[in-house]
């Protein structure tokens, strides 16, 4: 492989709360922590949102998202800053309930970073500023 190798970065940053803190067990290889995002856009008005199925990558974002699953596990509220990559669309067949049999779209991602947490409405992690982290 090439050591001149280029990559396209396609990254999307929003705000949602945490959902479905989970490892996920895998027949061949390590369990990966995943967890869901309801990423809000839209009017403060009428809020709505998207939904993100996200595999958690680098060490600090396992290291926030294992701090929030207490927090969620007492259904407690948890919104965060967040940067995703590597988006793309799976389709899945309900199974149960009224739409059972019919096609839907589940969205993917990489979680990568979280800039702030915040569980029910106070402030628990503001990430460090970007000149520090270089700086580290």
């Amino acid at each position: 492989m090439s050591e001149n190798t280029q990559y396209f970065d396609l990254h999307t940053r929003g705000i949602g709360y945490l959902n479905r803190a989970r490892e996920v067990p895998v027949q061949r290889g390590e369990p990966f922590l995943a967890v869901d995002i309801a990423a809000l856009h839209g009017s403060a008005d009428a809020v709505e949102h998207t939904y993100f199925d996200c595999r958690v990558s680098g060490r600090e974002a396992q290291a926030l998202v294992r701090r929030a699953m207490p927090h969620l596990a007492l259904k407690r509220k948890v919104l965060v800053g967040f940067k995703i990559g590597d988006l793309y669309a799976e389709t899945f067949t309900y199974e149960r309930g009224a739409k059972q049999g019919q096609t839907g779209v589940s969205l993917k991602a990489r979680l990568l970073r979280i800039d702030w947490m915040r569980v029910d409405g106070q402030s628990v992690y503001t990430a460090p500023p970007k000149e520090q982290e270089r700086a580290a």
